[in-house]
């Protein structure tokens, strides 16, 4: 198991590419991971929501996984595996675990009322399956689960062992504290790019997110800041990436990510539906934005 120190940094949650035919396509993929790399990423977060993970089938998401694995032993790789059910997300664990994976992280199984008894032995399967503890990837206005830090069994599981830490997309940061508080062994990653800064300040060793796909040096700075001592400087950078969040935000954020990145030579195909490509006025009013607020190295 690598030290926090080695998974510490920046990762970009992928984005799934598509080519003209709405396949996935590994090459396409790939170019931006390898973009990111170059960048300056520690690492991907795989199959997640930024990657349209439950848009896609179950033999698509492993062939993503495959594509990704191309950067083992380059980066830091962390599969998104979550899944509605266990049996799911475990036949996901050990595909991507078997390609290479550092480790895999699940979103909370949701839509029917599981009980924190159900959840916690969803964790400690896939936990079983990769033969790694998991990430929790806490995204409650998604999920619409919660983990209560006073329920003994979520106790129980944070200090089980079966569980790395968090990944905290989550605008309660409190609730991240509390659970590094359970255990000095978790780790947690900020999952909102726009509250990166006050993750690391309660403790985050990275963060993962959407946006680094086509705005990773202005991330990689604000955590550079912030870490060197410079809160006011990173503090500063993540007023400017909010109003780039803001902005793709207004107009559906993972269609302005695939715009962006088209724009910057990187094609990746339009997102599934039921999301819609952006309007040409979409398109000029988060050019602006952008213009006026990404910081881009220079």
């Amino acid at each position: 198991m690598k030290t926090k120190q080695e998974l510490s940094g920046i990762y970009a949650a992928s984005i799934t590419a598509y080519d003209a035919q709405g396949q996935v396509s590994a090459p396409l993929l790939q170019r931006v991971m390898q973009r990111n790399l170059d960048e300056g990423a520690a690492g991907f977060f795989v199959g997640g929501s930024s990657g349209e993970c439950f848009l896609l089938s179950e033999a698509e998401r492993v062939a993503v996984f495959e594509a990704a694995a191309a950067f083992r032993g380059k980066a830091n790789l962390i599969a998104h595996v979550g899944a509605v059910g266990t049996g799911e997300a475990v036949r996901y664990a050990k595909a991507a675990m078997a390609l290479g994976f550092d480790f895999t992280a699940a979103t909370a199984p949701f839509y029917y009322g599981f009980t924190p008894k159900e959840i916690c032995r969803y964790y400690t399967a896939i936990a079983e399956a990769s033969g790694a503890p998991v990430l929790i990837y806490n995204f409650p206005g998604n999920t619409h689960k919660e983990f209560d830090v006073q329920n003994p069994d979520y106790i129980a599981l944070f200090r089980s062992g079966a569980v790395l830490g968090v990944k905290q997309t989550n605008y309660n940061l409190f609730q991240m504290e509390r659970i590094l508080n359970l255990n000095p062994d978790l780790i947690a990653f900020d999952g909102y790019d726009e509250t990166m800064v006050a993750g690391q300040a309660l403790g985050c060793i990275g963060s993962i997110g959407s946006t680094f796909n086509m705005m990773l040096p202005h991330y990689k700075k604000i955590f550079e800041l912030f870490d060197g001592g410079d809160r006011a400087g990173a503090l500063a950078l993540q007023h400017t990436a909010n109003n780039c969040m803001e902005a793709m935000c207004k107009v559906g954020l993972i269609p302005a990510i695939k715009y962006v990145l088209a724009a910057q030579g990187c094609p990746v195909g339009d997102p599934r539906p039921p999301f819609t490509p952006l309007t040409d006025e979409q398109k000029a009013y988060v050019d602006g934005v952008l213009a006026k607020n990404m910081y881009t190295g220079a």
